[in-house]
């Protein structure tokens, strides 16, 4: 029999891409993912027996582990070729502790091979060098897991008795959110000065340019940099004029008679060099702001790269480029721009980070060909990750831009005027590459600012002189780009964590991402200030860099993990004796507050979100926080006026001719709405409307807000079937519905004016849109061996799942819609239809109640 050899990786588009390379003699599977994890219920950690890690099979993995092991035992070489990093390791340490099963024999057969690229020669080259499982790495990842199981599983339940139920911490997770809340308070304690300047609009020989008022009788003209952002005043000491609008607009008038002159002409040269290749890190910076890409949406795509074999490994904190690389983008540049444009020697980078990956290279496309991203015939996000990849890698070779810059001061009376000039005399390496930019041609021309050419004493022409108000701007909130930065500074989270770090952020509702900006919400600030009051190494930067270093000592073999791991956890200064002492220390209602600076009201975390609290006249007032509202944002006069509308009741509106009871007009956390009669402590709530986006409150009528409370109201008879068909305003707007069958009003529908000709014309258009919307799968797998029911992915709310029929179950963390096989969709299936047959069983709380009965 020929030769078999198993290679076993843990993608299917990874082992697509290596089916393509390797020859008859070698199977390619994938694991999807990692097989073997912690326990999602319960701590899963024995901290009495050093730590021990209490593994299972990760839900759904059965039969994928099933099908590795059929093909392991008929090969007669097993190759691990997971990716090159601690999770890459881990998933090869599972894969092989799950097949092997105690058998030392079988044990040996299993040897791991890496790889930095996905290419022939490089996959080829990895199989003739095949190693081992490197252990110091294995025991990196599994401290750090424990780590993380540890904060999370013996820090939250604190939370939720503390503040809310459902919160969560994070080793990490923490540190970041506590990032985003100092950023918010510092935004908080801005306050904003104004000052104000002239510009000159002045032109020589006919050519025109602006100069602003630099200097006023020898002394500097206050700017933004000049002011104190606590204060809104000028720092102490500083020799500055501070103009206002009236002392402009007087210098204006003073200087129109005045000539202007050209006092000193300043000129010097530079050079720039092209930036590094891309790390993980400034590849998510550059795609957000290049290309508005998330964190987590540029490593999808990036992987999809590397798994396709046309980018290097994308998890990596390295600069270094291989000679090969170096030698293949040289020689594309000369192809490409010319023999001018290649930098003088080859250029090499070099790491500063102690952490760094030396043995990784820097993300750059894959092989030796250089082929641009139209070449590969690559389309979407795809084309614009690769084609900035591509651009980076090739500028690392070019030649320096060298440019010239031009100072002018022009003097009018007591004033100085100047203005700065920018020429590119050789563009260099920004042929291919500008920062910022997704345009290098269009930012050559953005860059320069061209001067006229005068001389020194040369009289100018005034064609306007205007004043103008500059005003200082609170420090600006962290983006996905500006928190990857300060993680990567601080030394927090490595390459494959910081997209994790922030989806984590973000999905457990500690902060909202609007316009790019990450918000913090109030929620965040509760628990950074329980945590900074009670546990301050846990949100402590300094701190968790060394943490992080100690895992990197660990990956090296320098250091033991149990040994860490006990010191982190026990002893009088460990989590445990930490979480002890503090347990009774806290008191629930002040943790519950949020500390805000410059606010009379105080903000308390409730069951149903933040709200306003405040002593007055011997009472408690209290008012729901508006969704939306940054924490930065909410004013005193905000504040408080919403505490008094909420004091002085709803707005009577008048009664209904019907019930005889009142008709209110009241807001809400999610804006105005109309009620009809009282809220009783206990019993039915009463009848609720909400205000079409069309209808402000202070225009509501009485009329319009009992059709609103008649909502669902009929129009008229289905002609095929004469039922209702009815208009109503549901949680998301607006719609028609006939026999459960909606549509939502489109743009220019009013609900209150549709006519039974226009919802039927709505009804009639095939339903698109809408959550009762037949939703387009993400991925079909194929017929159900049952029945022959469709077997497809679909995106949901809180990520993909898997459907049959009725029956959905959602896809195990780290599985990605693309790596689902129909084995794995059975088994996920099989699991949630046990689930819900014990649930009907037992109830939901049946055998607390049974317990109850009992005693």
């Amino acid at each position: 029999m020929p030769l078999v050899n198993l290679v076993i990786v843990e993608s299917p588009a990874k082992a697509r891409t290596l089916k393509a390379y390797l020859g008859d003699g070698f199977r390619v599977e994938a694991s999807v993912g990692h097989v073997r994890d912690l326990p999602r219920r319960g701590l899963g950690v024995d901290v009495e027996r050093g730590f021990e890690p209490e593994y299972e099979t990760i839900e759904g993995k059965g039969p994928v582990l099933k099908k590795l092991g059929t093909a392991a035992r008929g090969a007669d070489s097993i190759l691990l070729a997971t990716d090159p990093d601690r999770e890459g390791e881990a998933i090869a340490f599972h894969i092989v502790e799950a097949l092997s099963g105690g058998n030392h024999e079988f044990r040996r057969r299993f040897r791991r091979i890496t790889f930095n690229e996905i290419t022939k020669s490089a996959v080829l080259e990895a199989i003739d060098r095949p190693g081992e499982i490197d252990l110091p790495r294995i025991e990196a990842q599994q401290a750090r897991r424990i780590l993380d199981r540890l904060v999370g599983y013996k820090l939250s339940p604190l939370l939720w008795k503390k503040i809310k139920a459902g919160l969560s911490a994070g080793r990490v997770q923490s540190v970041a959110v506590r990032l985003l809340v100092e950023r918010e308070r510092q935004r908080r304690a801005f306050r904003s000065g104004t000052w104000w300047s002239l510009r000159a609009h002045l032109a020589a020989d006919g050519r025109s340019f602006t100069a602003d008022l630099a200097t006023l009788e020898g002394v500097t003209i206050a700017t933004g940099r000049d002011f104190d952002e606590r204060t809104g005043r000028v720092k102490p000491r500083r020799k500055v004029v501070l103009l206002d609008e009236a002392r402009a607009e007087a210098l204006r008038a003073a200087l129109a008679d005045e000539t202007f002159t050209v006092s000193e002409l300043r000129e010097k040269r530079s050079k720039r060099s092209p930036y590094p290749p891309f790390t993980t890190a400034t590849l998510q910076q550059e795609a957000n702001r290049k290309l508005n890409l998330g964190a987590r949406e540029t490593m999808r795509i990036a992987q999809a790269l590397y798994e396709a074999g046309r980018i290097t490994y994308m998890r990596t904190d390295s600069v270094t480029l291989s000679e090969a690389a170096i030698q293949a983008i040289r020689s594309r540049v000369e192809r490409r721009y010319g023999a001018e444009y290649l930098s003088p020697q080859p250029r090499r980078y070099r790491t500063k980070s102690r952490s760094a990956q030396e043995a990784h290279e820097a993300i750059r496309p894959a092989g030796v060909e250089m082929p641009t991203a139209t070449e590969l015939g690559l389309a979407g996000r795809q084309k614009a990750l690769y084609d900035l990849i591509w651009r980076r890698a090739t500028a690392t070779q070019m030649a320096d831009a060298r440019l010239r810059h031009l100072s002018v001061h022009v003097e009018a009376g007591d004033a100085q005027f100047r203005a700065k000039g920018k020429v590119i005399e050789f563009p260099g390496f920004f042929r291919a590459y500008v920062e910022g930019s997704d345009d290098p041609d269009t930012a050559l021309e953005d860059r320069e600012v061209a001067l006229p050419d005068m001389r020194e004493g040369q009289d100018l022409s005034c064609r306007k002189l205007e004043s103008r108000r500059g005003e200082t701007k609170p420090p600006a909130r962290y983006t996905d780009a500006a928190l990857v930065k300060e993680l990567e500074a601080d030394g927090i989270g490595r390459p494959s964590t910081y997209a994790s770090i922030i989806s984590t952020v973000l999905d457990r509702g500690y902060a909202v991402r609007q316009n790019k900006q990450l918000i913090p919400t109030f929620i965040a600030f509760a628990v950074t200030g329980l945590l900074e009051d009670h546990f301050p190494n846990l949100v402590d930067t300094g701190f968790t860099a060394e943490m992080e270093g100690a895992l990197d000592e660990i990956a090296r073999g320098k250091v033991d993990w149990r040994s860490y791991l006990e010191g982190f956890y026990n002893g009088s200064d460990g989590l445990e004796a930490r979480l002890e002492d503090r347990q009774a220390a806290i008191d629930p209602r002040e943790a519950s507050t949020v500390r805000l600076g410059n606010l009379t009201p105080r903000v308390r975390i409730g069951r149903y979100g933040p709200f306003l609290e405040m002593e007055r006249e011997g009472g408690r007032l209290t008012a729901p926080v508006p969704d939306g509202v940054a924490p930065a944002d909410l004013s005193e006069e905000q504040a408080l006026e919403l505490l008094e509308k909420r004091a002085e009741g709803p707005d009577r509106l008048g009664e209904d001719p019907d019930s005889g009871e009142a008709i209110y007009i009241m807001d809400g956390r999610f804006g105005p709405y109309v009620q009809r009669g009282e809220a009783a402590a206990k019993g039915a709530k009463p009848k609720r409307a909400s205000l079409p986006r069309n209808v402000r409150p202070e225009d509501l009528t009485l009329a319009t807000a009992l059709k609103l409370l008649s909502m669902p109201a009929t129009l008229g008879e289905h002609p095929e079937d004469g039922e209702p068909v009815k208009v109503g305003i549901g949680r998301y707007g607006p719609y028609v519905v006939h026999r459960s069958d909606y549509r939502s009003l489109e743009d220019g529908d009013d609900p209150l004016g549709i006519t039974f000709e226009r919802a039927m014309a709505l009804l009639a258009v095939p339903k698109r849109r809408g959550r009762r919307a037949a939703a387009e799968p993400l991925r079909t797998l194929g017929e159900h061996p049952e029945d022959g029911a469709p077997l497809a992915i679909y995106k949901g709310r809180y990520g993909p799942y898997v459907k049959h029929g009725r029956l959905n179950a959602s896809l195990p963390k780290g599985v990605e819609p693309e790596d689902v096989t129909v084995p794995l969709a059975l088994e996920l299936l099989r699991k949630r239809r046990e689930r819900d047959a014990a649930k009907q069983g037992t109830g939901r709380r049946g055998p607390a109640r049974r317990k109850a009965s009992g005693k």
